[in-house]
């Protein structure tokens, strides 16, 4: 399985340097909606982190012919997303309390970013695996952990008991954690799973 994984990387990435559209296409959905995410957390302005996460790309088709390795991309784009927000923010005659302190942290800390970096790509995992999981856990579980509601708030809500809701939420996260460990999900990852259900 470890072996088709690297075949796998090494055919888009020899088809990246040799400018092939599918590879860029491909590179581009892998990438896309965690940089955006990522540049929409920094930038707090939606519409500016699509513009910058596009540029990004730009920026990278024109260098195909530099790029060894799917993390020497990986790395690129994330470090011209992170500059281009920063160059954003610097712009910014008036910043919002969160833009000011993004900036603080753009200038001051690696780790901050490396740990947004790490939180985009586990929310866009996150989300896939939710779409899958079925409807009313997938319901209830947003409703708990992204919503921030109680049990009783979402019982009365939906018209379920308690009871009912709670089984519906351990479901969930006992589906999501297989799925998860399935998919051979990173360490890192996996600890993020389980950090998060485990505080909210």
């Amino acid at each position: 399985m470890v072996t088709d994984v690297k075949e796998d990387e090494q055919y888009w990435m020899d088809g990246f340097r040799n400018g092939n559209n599918q590879a860029l296409s491909h590179f581009f959905d892998l990438h896309y909606k965690p940089l955006s995410y990522f540049a929409t957390r920094l930038t707090q302005d939606a519409m500016e982190a699509e513009d910058i996460v596009a540029n990004c790309f730009v920026k990278l088709w024109k260098r195909h012919e530099d790029f060894q390795t799917v993390n020497n991309i990986k790395a690129f784009l994330y470090i011209s997303c992170r500059n281009a927000c920063l160059d954003h923010l610097k712009q910014l005659k008036r910043k919002t309390t969160a833009q000011e302190e993004y900036f603080k942290q753009l200038e001051e800390s690696e780790e901050t970013i490396l740990f947004q970096i790490i939180e985009a790509e586990f929310l866009q995992l996150l989300n896939a695996e939710i779409q899958l999981l079925p409807e009313k856990c997938g319901e209830i579980f947003k409703l708990i952990y992204f919503d921030g509601k109680k049990t009783d708030e979402i019982a009365a809500e939906l018209d379920l008991s308690v009871k009912t809701i709670r089984n519906h939420k351990a479901r969930a996260v006992a589906l999501l954690k297989t799925s998860f460990l399935k998919k051979g999900m990173k360490d890192g990852l996996y600890l993020a799973l389980l950090l998060f259900l485990q505080n909210r």
